[in-house]
């Protein structure tokens, strides 16, 4: 896909200072100057994230322990719009993920990526990888709205705050920590699918930096 989620990791080297979100790249454009990193750290824990079904087989996400996802009121109430949330909880885990390992052909991505936003979220991780870059800290998820369209289609929009979580060098765990400021709070709006396996599947993602709605 021409157009990305995501920006060029010179801008990430350049700056070499806020966490670089890990929610991968979506179909759009963003409207902002988004960067990302992982991170490598040994040992494993599972992220505060919502349980998964368990009528799917689903890969097993387990992130290093210097990183934390968390997931503020990720519950509705409604089954079908907190389905769609643990889905979209456990996408934005398994980007995570594959960038900490430095693995763009993770499984879990395309297990919650598919068509354009897949490519782009692969695109994004072989990028950092190959620029020795990690995540460290504690990335946290909030004021998640979902839109359910039909049976099979959603959307969500929801913010990340980076203001503890930070870029890492890989080979040297040097970890690039800057000041909070509204670049640190991140809005993300996508589209979801349903697929035969009963998988909410993100087809687009696109993000804006320093959004109002999402700053303290």
């Amino acid at each position: 896909m021409k157009r990305r989620t995501l920006p060029a990791t010179g801008v990430l080297a350049a700056s070499a200072a806020l966490l670089l979100t890990a929610c991968g790249g979506g179909d759009g454009g963003s409207k902002s100057n988004d960067k990302i990193t992982g991170a490598d750290s040994g040992g494993t824990k599972v992220s505060a994230s919502p349980s998964a079904s368990s009528t799917v087989d689903r890969p097993k996400i387990t992130l290093p322990n210097d990183l934390t996802d968390t997931f503020e009121s990720w519950k509705t109430g409604d089954t079908t719009k907190d389905s769609v949330l643990e889905d979209v909880a456990q996408r934005i885990n398994a980007t995570n993920y594959a960038i900490t390992q430095g693995d763009p052909a993770s499984p879990a991505l395309s297990f919650y990526y598919t068509g354009g936003a897949l490519a782009d979220a692969k695109d994004w991780v072989e990028s950092i990888a190959k620029d020795g870059y990690s995540i460290t800290g504690i990335n946290r998820y909030y004021n998640a709205k979902i839109d359910v369209f039909d049976s099979a289609s959603a959307g969500v929009v929801y913010c990340e705050d980076q203001s503890k979580a930070f870029a890492k060098v890989r080979k040297s765990s040097k970890v690039l920590k800057t000041a909070v400021n509204d670049d640190s709070y991140v809005i993300y709006t996508t589209r979801l699918e349903k697929n035969k396996q009963g998988v909410w599947q993100t087809t687009k993602l696109t993000s804006e930096r320093g959004s109002k709605s999402c700053t303290p």
